[in-house]
């Protein structure tokens, strides 16, 4: 059975009410056992105190006094709940009825919290995880023994975790709903692509059934009137024959005259298709006929210049890249500028093409350029990105547009 003494030793600044020490039955505690227990509780980190039943304190070593910012020779006698525990983390009372350490040692059971703070002399409160284990002699309760640390740093840290990876799923949140969106544009694209491509392919087909179609049949009728009328030569007289020689030759004038409209109409069409300057003269080439060919048919004035582009060369896939986004730009002016003038600008400089397309038109909300609906926008970006580019759009009310690529030369 263990029992109880009855002094109060001193030793290494700590303080120990033995009426909760226990000893050797029938004897007082031996002053080495005593130091050396004084010396495990001073040489820990952690807070460690006795109560009695009543909740006034017993024994505290160093580090819990200081944790509390108290001496220890103050603390022994007091309440412990009154004098450290007393309040919630937002000021609130904490009724002893309701604490966790009175509760657990007057029911003989341990407890472990992480989720109470104590309170320090200066009245601010410091986050702490205690255990509570009861203090028995025989089956009857005595008091407890508390350890506890401070987890301010702990909780500090679980914080800005728990920020960080709150902040990490809006980051993933609103990625993916920036992937959803991309992902229905790009859907989108594709959609307005392919019926780009369906309304390309039926005016191809109406123009070859519409034009050369036609062309074909008269030339067809053509041929077989002249192989009926050659057939009937020998039956005619030779003034007959002189006549009809005369009106087979003017046919042929004419079958001539259809085949020239043929052959411009394939050159239209697979110009349209591929412009063949752009295979056979190179993408600078291409450009600067397409620029004075648009600004013909649109009626523009143009201030045209490009520097720094002799001896660059670039990819086949770059360039009808650049081809169409070029074309592209010309398009958006055709469709919405208003424009009387266009300014085009084409550099190589530091590996890095520049094309600038600027007209004087009627300008747009830079809003209208990120509308769900602006396919040639879409369309254009996602050719430069591919390649590792960029365009900028500037535009404003009145004042015109700007269209600028960018196109990094040294990744191609």
């Amino acid at each position: 059975m263990l029992q109880t003494g009855t002094a109060i030793a001193c030793c290494a600044g700590m303080h120990i009410d033995t009426q909760q020490v226990l000893t050797p039955p029938n004897a007082a505690m031996e002053p080495v056992l005593q130091k050396q227990l004084a010396l495990l509780l001073e040489s820990t980190g952690e807070g460690i105190y006795g109560i009695d039943m009543e909740g006034r304190c017993t024994f505290i070593n160093r580090a819990g006094a200081n944790m509390i910012g108290r001496e220890p020779e103050e603390v022994l006698g007091c309440n412990m709940h009154e004098l450290t525990h007393h309040s919630h983390p937002g000021g609130q009372p904490y009724a002893a009825h309701d604490c966790a350490i009175f509760n657990a040692f007057r029911q003989g059971l341990p407890c472990r919290i992480d989720t109470e703070v104590f309170w320090h002399r200066d009245q601010h409160c410091f986050p702490v995880e205690y255990s509570s284990y009861p203090l028995m002699d025989g089956d009857t309760v005595l008091g407890a023994v508390i350890t506890f640390v401070d987890i301010t740093e702990r909780k500090r840290a679980a914080d800005a975790l728990q920020l960080a990876k709150n902040e990490l799923e809006q980051r993933v949140s609103e990625r993916t709903q920036e992937l959803s969106v991309a992902l229905g544009q790009l859907r989108e694209l594709s959609a307005y692509s392919e019926n780009v491509r369906e309304d390309e392919r039926t005016r191809i087909a109406r123009e070859v059934h519409d034009e050369l179609g036609s062309l074909l049949v008269a030339l067809k009728m053509d041929v077989n009137w002249m192989d009926k009328r050659l057939s009937e030569q020998q039956q005619r007289t030779p003034h007959e024959a002189e006549a009809m020689r005369t009106r087979l030759r003017s046919k042929c004038r004419n079958m001539s005259g259809l085949i020239e409209r043929a052959v411009d109409n394939v050159g239209r069409i697979i110009t349209d298709l591929r412009p063949s300057i752009l295979d056979h003269q190179g993408l600078w080439a291409a450009l600067e006929w397409q620029a004075h060919e648009f600004a013909q048919s649109a009626e523009l004035a143009l201030d045209w210049d490009m520097q720094g582009t002799d001896g660059v060369e670039l990819p086949e896939p770059e360039a009808m890249a650049v081809f169409r986004i070029f074309q592209e730009m010309l398009s958006n002016v055709a469709r919405h500028a208003q424009a009387m003038a266009l300014t085009l600008r084409i550099q190589v400089e530091a590996e890095v093409l520049t094309i600038s397309v600027q007209d004087n038109g009627c300008g747009a909300n830079a809003l209208a350029f990120e509308a769900p609906t602006a396919y040639g926008v879409m369309g254009m970006r996602e050719r430069a990105r591919h390649f590792g580019g960029q365009l900028e759009i500037s535009s404003q009310i009145g004042l015109g547009s700007a269209f600028t690529l960018r196109l990094p030369l040294s990744k191609m």
